[in-house]
Formats: C-alpha cells, structure tokens, sequence
C-alpha cells in the first residue's frame, strides 16, 4: 500500500513543473486542438495514396466541407532496394514519403502555416506477386498515416498562433 502510494506522491510532484511553463492539455476545453476540429478542409484527394492521407487526416482533424481552414498538400514518394541477396534479386524495398503542405484562412486566403513532413516505410518483396503488391500497399497506406499524424502534430503545435 505505501509503495501505491509513492508512486502517485512522485507522479504528481512530476508533473508539478509542467503547469509552472504554461503546459496545457492540447484538446483541452478551450485548447488549441479545439480551434482546429472539425474546421479544416482537406485538399480532395486525386489517387489512392491521397486518399489515404485525407482519410486519415479527416479522421483527426474531423471531417468538413467548407471549414474557416483549408489545407492543401503535395505527396511525393519514391522507392529504393535496401536488401539485395548475392543473385540481386531486391528482397525489401524501403519506400520514402514527403508531403509539402500550407493551412490557410479560407474567408482572408492568408497562410497560416506550411511545412514540409518526411518520413518511411519498408517492405518485404520475398513472397508471392500477390503478397508483393499487398505489402506494397500497406506499406504505403502505413507511410501516409504516419505522415498525416505528422501534420496534425505541427498543425496543433502552430494553432496557438492563430487561434
């Protein structure tokens, strides 16, 4: 029971610096998360890896038609064997994803904010064609996600700015 109770002395003595900087909770009541949910349009995706980073960016951003923000983006990717046997034949191929992206103020046109995310993602080429082409395929839907994690990460740690 001491011990359980330790435990939560320190946990809160740990976070007793954090209220001191000014930290506060993102998606809290009155947060910056706030000021973007549900208030950002996303450029309408044009292929299937767009369509998986639009996806998954409505799913953290929250989905809307006409938002007081609008967020356009380009996806560049490009692939490279990264394990090669002594036939070379490429084994795993290492898949590079970066987006350039800017949030503007729909009703002004001014940016508020742009950047560029990078990241990747690998996968294995030594099953079937078919297995090839569904690892293919994760991995670049795994890619996207990651990336559009990437930009709700920055979009929330600029929204302070111009909320």
């Amino acid at each position: 029971m001491l011990c359980s109770s330790r435990r939560k002395i320190l946990a809160a003595l740990a976070l007793l610096p954090l209220g001191a900087c000014g930290f506060s909770p993102v998606y809290a009541p009155g947060g910056p998360g706030t000021v973007l949910r549900g208030r950002v349009a996303v450029e309408p995706p044009s292929n299937r890896l767009g369509f998986e980073l639009v996806a998954r960016l409505e799913e953290r951003l929250g989905r809307t038609g006409a938002g007081a923000y609008q967020l356009d983006h380009t996806i560049s990717t490009s692939s490279q064997g990264i394990a090669i046997t002594d036939n070379n034949d490429i084994t795993r191929i290492r898949l590079n994803g970066m987006i350039d992206y800017a949030l503007t103020e729909t009703g002004s046109g001014l940016q508020l904010l742009a950047g560029q995310v990078g990241s990747f993602t690998a996968y294995s080429t030594t099953g079937s064609t078919l297995a090839t082409d569904a690892a293919e395929r994760d991995a670049e839907t795994r890619l996207m996600v990651l990336l559009a994690d990437r930009i709700v990460d920055e979009l929330l740690a600029g929204a302070a700015r111009f909320s």
